[in-house]
């Protein structure tokens, strides 16, 4: 149990911080010479979803009791 209460709380916080990664740090879509263009998406269902997955495995990894 203690080590899927680390790989819960690990994955937890991976999939939070890629969720809000991908929200806030705007993508390079075309950049062409001296044309840049950069798109910023924003929370979408996609990013919210993986940011409420982060959670809830944070918290299920909080709250596993460890076996003796």
């Amino acid at each position: 149990m203690k080590i899927l209460k680390i790989v819960l709380l690990i994955v937890g916080v991976v999939l939070i911080v890629f969720g809000l990664y991908n929200a806030f740090v705007p993508q390079e879509v075309l950049d062409i010479g001296p044309l840049e263009v950069n798109k910023k998406e924003g929370l979408t269902n996609q990013t919210l979803g993986m940011i409420g997955i982060g959670v809830l495995a944070l918290i299920a990894g909080a709250l596993i009791k460890n076996r003796r």
